[in-house]
């Protein structure tokens, strides 16, 4: 499998199941996550697996299948990936009200500078229930 030559989609899918895998590997079988690591990280072949590990390639194959799967229903159910990139972009937008809020305090306007105060509580407060919402 060469990235570089496969296309767009597969550049992708191996940047995706890399994420997956970061945030569920945990939660597949010994065997699931050990044919994901060798394929997507050590870039081996279905039958180079199939003899590092003693089993046939269509095995291979079908416990890769099967892992990506359970990555992505993972993710479809706890969603942890998708409240992750939420969470940096919120944090992003946050840094900016900081940077802005000090400018205005560097000019004095107390108006101004309580409404991006109120603006900034609200959104750190999404960003906590979200968290906990991944917690409880």
């Amino acid at each position: 499998m060469t990235v570089l030559f496969c296309g767009d989609k597969m550049v992708e899918k191996l940047v995706e199941i890399g994420i997956l895998f970061d945030f569920y590997g945990k939660l597949l079988s010994e065997k699931q996550r050990t044919i994901i690591d060798l394929y997507y990280n050590y870039d081996l072949s279905l039958g180079e697996i199939g003899e590092e590990l003693g089993i046939s390639r269509q095995g291979v194959y079908d416990t890769l299948k099967r892992a990506e799967e359970n990555l992505y229903q993972y993710e479809e159910t706890l969603k942890l990936v998708h409240r992750f990139y939420s969470n940096i972009e919120e944090l992003e937008h946050l840094h900016e009200l900081v940077l802005d809020i000090e400018e205005e305090c560097k000019s004095g306007d107390s108006k101004r500078l309580l409404e991006k105060i109120n603006i900034l509580k609200k959104a750190l407060k999404i960003i906590i229930d979200s968290s906990q919402e991944v917690v409880n």
